[in-house]
């Protein structure tokens, strides 16, 4: 039995690719793990914030001297972090917009990113605390970009492994529906997609 944190950051809502490759990631991880729970998120309903010069400030500041003010500025970020360190899994639907990561995404990455909490310094430099975790990202985009000269392009899953991996998450596996806008590609884009899953 696991605990499934799902993070959804489409705006495409039920059509989302990315979401329905995420949805499939689930179902095969329930499939290997009966009895999981699954706490699903959609950061683009949710409107998180971006950082602020008042959220960062707080961040910064010891516990005993937040002012009532600096604590509800924190406060989804103190939840968020909660969510996070009690998931044994996290599933993340990633669309490529842009070639990078939706804001919502963005901004969540940014509100766990949280000095003494996820991340730490060691006499070797920066070392991630949210370990443990086994991370599923459902990537999908119009191109491809797992391969040729598109690949240069994609700011999504390097970025994801990057900096999931400076917080400590570094067990992290993509599967990709793409193609989704290409000619010849696009009809069995998402079929592919969901075959290549496999939870280890």
């Amino acid at each position: 039995m696991k605990r499934i944190l799902h993070l959804i950051s489409s705006l495409q809502g039920n059509t989302s690719y990315s979401t329905k490759l995420s949805k499939a990631i689930v179902e095969k991880v329930i499939e290997k793990y009966p009895g999981s729970t699954v706490e699903e998120v959609n950061l683009v309903e949710q409107e998180i914030p971006h950082l602020n010069p008042t959220v960062l400030q707080s961040m910064f500041t010891p516990g005993e001297q937040l002012t009532p003010s600096a604590k509800e500025a924190l406060r989804y970020s103190d939840d968020a972090v909660k969510q996070l360190m009690a998931a044994d899994i996290i599933v993340i639907g990633a669309p490529l917009y842009n070639y990078t990561i939706h804001t919502s995404l963005k901004s969540w990455i940014d509100h766990v990113t949280r000095a003494g909490i996820t991340f730490g310094y060691g006499e070797h430099g920066p070392v991630g605390m949210v370990t443990g975790k086994k991370v599923y990202v459902g990537m999908s985009s119009g191109g491809v970009y797992s391969e040729g000269p598109g690949m240069q392009n994609d700011f999504v899953a390097p970025y994801l492994k990057a900096f999931l991996g400076f917080l400590g998450m570094t067990d992290l596996t993509v599967f990709r529906a793409e193609g989704l806008k290409v000619p010849g590609l696009k009809e069995t884009a998402l079929e592919k997609g969901i075959g290549s899953i496999v939870i280890d």
